[in-house]
């Protein structure tokens, strides 16, 4: 049977963790393809091209992302008002809202996410192998299961 990490342990392990993340999300703020749109309209366009039937509810999508749901309202419509997203009324509820990617929405995600994934293997290649990338993966799919 597996020891139960310390509260020490835990705190210390989250402590790493976080600032690894920080110091991450620091550096690719920084990159040019955040110029155009920034990370956490970024995040947006990425998690609505992740679902399958091509749109999301506002309140579906907020699940995946770290910001409250008005200040995702207000991001859709500027995004919208960019021309990257279209909001309409869900059909099965009228009080919700429907995003979706529209073609430029589509193209532009797709452009920064190359230059994205491009820099986010430039910062960890040096630091893990694949297996310890594979080791990584792993450990944090462990951390999101016990989440749900």
């Amino acid at each position: 049977m597996p020891d139960t990490p310390t509260v020490r342990e835990a705190a210390e392990a989250w402590e790493a963790l976080f600032r690894c993340q920080v110091g991450m999300m620091r550096r690719l703020q920084k990159l040019a393809e955040f110029k155009e749109l920034n990370m956490r309209e970024y995040d947006v366009l990425f998690n609505l091209g992740r679902c399958p039937s091509g749109s999301s509810r506002l309140s579906d999508l907020n699940e995946h992302l770290l910001i409250s749901q008005p200040s995702l309202s207000r991001m859709a419509e500027r995004l919208e008002a960019k021309g990257l997203v279209e909001r309409r009324t869900d059909p099965s509820d009228q009080r919700a809202v429907l995003v979706s990617l529209t073609d430029a929405g589509r193209d532009l995600q797709r452009r920064i996410g190359r230059e994205h994934v491009r820099h986010i293997h430039e910062l960890l290649a040096p630091a893990l192998d694949s297996g310890e990338m594979a080791q990584l993966k792993e450990l944090t799919g462990k951390i999101s299961a016990a989440l749900d």
